[in-house]
C-alpha cells in the first residue's frame, strides 16, 4: 500500500501529475489508479519506486508497512 507522504507529494509537487508520470516511464492513468488505489502495488514495486525518486523520497516512506497498518488500527 502507497503512504500518504506519497500522496501528498503528487498533490504538492510544482509539476502537473500526468508530467511526473511521464517523467518515471509511466503512463499518466496507471499513475493515477496507483494514488487513488483503484491499483494496490506491492511494497518494492519499482513504478511507485521510479515516482518516489523523482519526487525525492526514500522507499519507506513511499509505501506503508502492512505491520504498522494493522497495529494503527488496533
Amino acid at each position: 500500500m502507497i503512504s500518504k507522504k506519497f500522496k501528498d507529494a503528487i498533490k504538492l509537487a510544482s509539476r502537473p501529475q500526468y508530467k511526473i508520470a511521464w517523467e518515471a516511464g509511466l503512463n499518466p492513468t496507471t499513475l493515477s489508479q496507483i494514488v487513488t488505489g483503484y491499483v494496490r502495488p506491492k511494497y518494492g514495486d519499482p513504478r511507485v519506486l521510479r515516482v518516489g525518486e523523482i519526487l525525492g523520497l526514500e522507499e519507506s516512506e513511499c509505501f506503508v508497512n502492512i505491520n504498522q497498518s494493522l497495529s494503527q488500527r488496533c
